[in-house]
């Protein structure tokens, strides 16, 4: 663990991104939004095959950011609806079932967003 408040939010994103791959999210995508003029830094996208999958993803990600001294400000969603969304400062993370994301197809909405990393 590193010392609260010395990561940026590039780094907490990537902590993000590790921990849903860790958690067998599939198609995990970093997103930097920095200087399109937008309300966060940076998107983390990774599909779930299931409701429970997407909860438990959902977890994992909340509980290592914390251990990391960065507290979600708010949550939307659930797994049951096919998106759940994490908001963190200076990051939102995007977790849906494969069907949904397909349908709102965030990458192509933000396809101005230099992609940082995309693990398959």
């Amino acid at each position: 663990m590193v010392e609260p408040g010395t990561l940026s939010s590039e780094d907490y994103a990537r902590l993000a991104v590790d921990e849903a791959s860790d958690g067998l999210g599939a198609d995990v995508v970093l997103l930097d939004l920095t200087g399109l003029g937008v309300f966060t830094d940076y998107f983390v996208i990774a599909s779930g095959e299931t409701d429970r999958h997407l909860e438990a993803l959902a977890e994992g990600i909340t509980s290592r950011l914390r251990a990391e001294g960065l507290r979600v400000h708010h949550v939307e969603g659930t797994g049951a609806g096919g998106w759940v969304l994490l908001d963190f400062p200076g990051i939102v993370v995007h977790l849906f079932t494969r069907r949904v994301r397909e349908r709102y197809g965030l990458e192509r909405l933000w396809a101005r967003a230099r992609e940082i990393v995309r693990v398959q």
